[in-house]
């Protein structure tokens, strides 16, 4: 099943005013509540009602925004950022199961985001930024990395901050060296015009009223599940616990062959460990929310 209709209804991005009208006119659908958000879910999943669909999908065009903004650097057009990342919000209101107990905007930002990293991996192939995970890695941690450890630098990064980005990302000291140059010069500024009308970036960033109550709703869905994770986690042994902690809550995931050694036992023994932990620990947490009726009736 697919959102043709949808597609065709979304405010388009081309036309007088361009970009600068579109984010005007996007900020005129309102946000959802939970509970609508949740009826709406189900009226597309369960009947395949387009309506519904296209209000989920209108009612996160700002997040699609949002977010094509932190890519701007990349020396892309944002118009068609915004347009690939709502290629990313589709999929995910088609893909969104609404008895898993988040919000929409949770779910959808890692399509949207994937959209977006995409098409940019595809635009940038042209100057051969590499194809592996580890300079995918690379290409997208890079400035974020550089703004903590040498916040003010410009030009060549001094040899211990490519040392370091280099050991964190797992990649050659040449490869943060090539990124880097190649990435210098694309920031844009954010006193860069977005129409004829005068309208600037910073105009657009600094606006509080476009995602105040998206922040709100994730903010405390964000704290309801780290309860639920706290309450929930002693489901697990003390074995699956690393052996999760390891692979999924790390800011750098342990490798297989390094809890192989340590464990004893084969790689995949460690891949069905760390699957039936994460899926144990769901579960409990979707009974723990039923129980403190945290999800949405239907």
């Amino acid at each position: 099943m697919t959102i043709k209709t949808t597609n065709n209804n979304l405010p388009g991005l081309s036309g007088e005013g361009g970009l600068s009208n579109y984010l005007v006119r996007i900020k005129k659908f309102p946000m959802l509540e939970a509970k609508e958000e949740y009826m709406l879910a189900k009226s597309w999943r369960d009947r395949g009602d387009l309506k519904s669909a296209e209000k989920l999908v209108t009612s996160h065009l700002r997040l699609v925004a949002k977010i094509a903004m932190g890519y701007r650097g990349y020396g892309l057009p944002v118009g068609e950022l915004v347009s690939e990342g709502n290629i990313g919000l589709m999929h995910a209101v088609k893909k969104f199961d609404p008895e898993k107990g988040f919000r929409l905007a949770t779910y959808a930002m890692w399509w949207i985001k994937a959209s977006m990293q995409e098409y940019i991996l595809r635009t940038w192939s042209l100057v051969k930024i590499g194809t592996t995970s580890a300079q995918k890695k690379l290409f997208f941690n890079l400035k974020k990395l550089k703004n903590k450890i040498a916040p003010r630098s410009e030009g060549d990064l001094k040899k211990e901050h490519v040392n370091e980005i280099a050991d964190r990302l797992n990649v050659s000291e040449e490869e943060v060296v090539s990124m880097n140059r190649r990435l210098s010069g694309q920031e844009k500024s954010l006193n860069d015009l977005i129409g004829e009308d005068g309208n600037q970036w910073q105009d657009w960033l600094v606006d509080k009223s476009m995602d105040q109550e998206l922040k709100v709703s994730q903010k405390q869905e964000f704290k309801q599940r780290k309860n639920l994770f706290e309450e929930s986690i002693h489901i697990l042994n003390d074995r699956e616990k690393e052996i999760l902690y390891a692979r999924r809550l790390n800011d750098e995931p342990i490798t297989l062959d390094e809890l192989s050694k340590k464990y004893k036992i084969s790689r995949e023994r460690i891949r069905q460990i760390e699957n039936k932990a994460f899926d144990k620990l769901q579960k409990c947490m979707l009974n723990a929310a039923k129980s403190k009726n945290l999800l949405p009736a239907s």
